[in-house]
């Protein structure tokens, strides 16, 4: 069921002035929707255009939001055919109408006029999606986008055009406080003619964001936009969709083939306990085949050629930032069986104590002798970083390579072929009380 109505009326030069509803004609439905829909705010604008007759002389229109999330607010009309012909003389609530606002208009032409309805909603929202497929060697994978939209609104838009945007809005209320409010305060009194009361500033908001929003959304060539905005990226999602109440869909964003990627695993006790977590790493920039576009944040399938006859084997399941153009991004996978690393203690001493005057002691150090087994049990090869931490005046000596993170940290990055068994050691001094070095 149509949860917008609008209503033509033509007034008799019989009628009084007043607020009677007489020569109701039903108009025709939608011509062009288009919604432009933000996913840092529950907030979408709906752009609709339609053609309406008109008689000459004075006319009412009513549009109405009844089991909608609409912002009465935030509604706005002007005609775009004839637009210096035809005026709006004022904007009121019917009495004892509920969630209903009528329009006077004055036209100085009789017939078709193409118009424009301009509004807040909110109960739209999008998020985006992804998969990524890796090659055997999980060397180069594909990584396709895909948006899915869902509307909650309580109002159908018919052959919409979608346009989503990423980017952060800051509204003094909410728009579905805003349409609920005018629903449960139903129509004003006779004498009122005037919007529900706004938080301050609020009106001033919604239109700025309106008309930069309109400037935003001029209409393009049917196909996937993506345009950097100011403080905002907009994806338009090629052709149109219905988009019922209730209803949604997963629409394709984008497809980078060959794009460059990195298998690389981490283990850090701390952090994971005995686990060692797979990620795989790439970047987003032309060099990669990406970096035409941020990537919104969303979730990850990630999966892997398994077979000559492409089959894929499931990887992992995660989530991602939102990734500007030119960043790195890895993506945690989960635990990976096939890896392996486990550290042993093999020996610990303490030395080099010292006493005070009253033969209690006041300073000494603890030598610790650790090897890290590392087994790759998988059919190609990997990169490991491992990462151990220390508390105190701390100092380690080993013949494998390490890199000193901070104050607290080594790692050893360690490359393992296919079916390669390693061990790293290292001897890890600690000098505690009066041994420590200031």
């Amino acid at each position: 069921m149509k949860k917008i109505i609008l209503i033509c009326c033509a007034v008799l030069a019989w009628v009084p002035q007043s607020w009677a509803r007489i020569n109701v004609t039903g108009l025709p439905g939608r011509d062009t929707v288009q919604l432009t829909i933000y996913n840092s705010a529950d907030l979408t604008l709906v752009k609709e255009t339609r053609v309406l007759t008109f008689k000459q002389g004075l006319n009412r229109l009513e549009f109405s939001w009844a089991n909608t999330l609409i912002d009465p607010t935030s509604v706005e009309f002007r005609a775009l055919t004839n637009a210096d012909k035809v005026e709006v003389l004022d904007v009121s609530f019917p009495p004892r109408v509920t969630n209903t606002l009528e329009w006077r208009i004055q036209s100085e032409v009789a017939g078709e006029v193409k118009v424009e309805i301009r509004y807040f909603t909110s109960g739209i929202s999008w998020n985006a999606e992804y998969v990524a497929e890796a090659d055997a060697g999980e060397k180069l994978m594909q990584l396709a986008g895909s948006v899915r939209i869902n509307n909650q609104s309580g109002e159908d838009y018919e052959n919409a055009q979608v346009r989503l945007v990423v980017g952060v809005i800051r509204l003094v209320e909410n728009i579905v406080d805003l349409a609920r409010q005018a629903g449960e305060q139903g129509a004003p009194k006779p004498n009122a003619g005037a919007p529900p009361p706004m938080a301050p500033g609020m009106r001033a908001e919604l239109g700025r964001g309106m008309n930069r929003a309109v400037a935003e959304m001029e209409d393009k060539k049917r196909e996937i936009v993506k345009e950097a905005l100011s403080e905002y990226f907009l994806y338009t999602v090629e052709g149109r969709d219905t988009v019922p109440h209730g209803w949604a869909k997963r629409m394709p964003s984008f497809v980078a083939k060959e794009v460059p990627v990195e298998s690389y695993y981490k283990y850090e006790k701390e952090q994971y306990g005995n686990a060692v977590m797979r990620y795989y790493k790439f970047k987003n920039d032309e060099k990669s085949k990406l970096g035409k576009e941020p990537l919104p944040d969303g979730g990850v399938m990630a999966f892997r050629l398994a077979t000559l006859d492409k089959l894929y084997a499931f990887v992992g399941r995660t989530r991602v930032k939102y990734i500007p153009i030119g960043e790195a991004v890895e993506m945690e996978l989960g635990n990976d069986a096939e890896v392996m690393v486990k550290p042993k203690l093999m020996n610990w001493e303490k030395d080099e104590v010292r006493f005070d005057q009253n033969g209690n002691p006041s300073g000494w150090s603890t030598k610790e002798q650790w090897e890290i087994e590392l087994q790759n049990s998988k059919a190609i090869g990997v990169v490991v970083d491992v990462r151990r931490n220390f508390g105190g005046d701390w100092e380690v000596a080993s013949d494998d390579q390490y890199e000193k993170v901070d104050a607290t940290k080594i790692k050893y990055v360690v490359p393992l072929k296919a079916g390669e068994k390693r061990t790293i050691k290292y001897t890890l001094t600690t000098r505690l009380g009066n041994n420590a070095r200031k």
